[in-house]
């Protein structure tokens, strides 16, 4: 199931993509897509609904975050070996874990704001988990079991904040528009083996990233139970899992970043794709 939420921004309504990737509107029997309807009760409530009976949304609305109301947006860094060889850096032994600020959550294709004084922004594809129930000290075996399913996030990082301003990367990560996530939320029943996904980038057409969640160092289900033994995730929280090879700051023999008028386009396999436009930050834009 592919559970989505259209419309603008504020103003959203729940969905999910039938067989034929049409939009189907869910508010005659939800408010909105929230934390309290990803638990595995909830997710069988709406799967067991006929998606020919709901009612056929005209168009192409723009897409939101395909969940409201997440609480936490936790991203982890170096975690795939390509990635690491990329960026000349040693594998880590634990995941390297940092949040990106709620505020940075973004509809999958809205435009991308470079912000105020920024010199290297930076893309980065990565596959999104959708924590389902409250996750607090699981095992690595039970991990998945509070997975509600998964999505596409870019983590858009601006480089010179993250690395070269201090000893923490948050303020690189964690600027208005920096996180699109979408366009839906895909159940993990219909994902199967989540280390074994094609994902990729291009910016203004020029393939940049070609990996798979196969290379990642720490899997899945290793991020959740490892999370967890630190902080009580809850439903709604998103874990964003790390990227492959091919961001601009590894980019050879110079590194490239981001600039206004450029279009980054990206997706996973099974999980859909995203488009964004960057533009400049103005005082009309902040």
């Amino acid at each position: 199931m592919k559970l989505l939420r259209y419309g603008p921004l504020g103003s959203e309504k729940p969905g999910l993509l039938d067989a034929e990737g049409k939009i189907r509107d869910l508010s005659g029997h939800i408010a909105d897509i929230t934390p309290a309807q990803l638990s595995p009760e909830a997710l069988a409530t709406l799967a067991a609904i006929d998606p020919t009976s709901l009612p056929l949304v005209e168009g192409t609305p723009r897409h939101g975050v395909p969940v409201a109301g997440s609480g936490k947006f936790i991203a982890v860094g170096l975690n795939y070996a390509d990635h690491a060889a990329e960026a000349n850096m040693p594998i880590p032994k634990e995941p390297i874990v940092f949040t990106k600020a709620i505020t940075s959550l973004h509809g999958p294709n809205d435009t991308v704001i470079i912000p105020k004084g920024s010199k290297k922004s930076d893309w980065e594809v990565e596959l999104g988990i959708i924590i389902g129930t409250k996750a607090q000290y699981v095992e690595e075996a039970d991990a998945l079991a509070h997975v509600a399913g998964y999505c596409v996030v870019n983590d858009i990082s601006e480089r010179e904040w993250q690395i070269e301003r201090g000893p923490t990367w948050d303020k690189g990560k964690g600027a208005d528009t920096f996180g699109p996530t979408g366009p839906w939320l895909v159940t993990k029943d219909e994902v199967g083996d989540v280390q074994s996904l094609g994902m990729w980038l291009d910016v203004n057409g020029r393939r940049m990233q070609t990996g798979s969640t196969s290379t990642m160092i720490f899997g899945a289900a290793t991020l959740v139970s490892y999370i967890s033994q630190f902080m009580t995730l809850m439903p709604g929280d998103i874990i964003t899992t790390g990227t492959p090879p091919g961001v601009g700051m590894g980019m050879k023999p110079e590194p490239v970043f981001l600039k206004p008028g450029d279009v980054m386009t990206l997706g996973i396999e099974k999980l859909g794709e995203q488009r964004q436009d960057v533009v400049a930050w103005t005082a009309q834009a902040k």
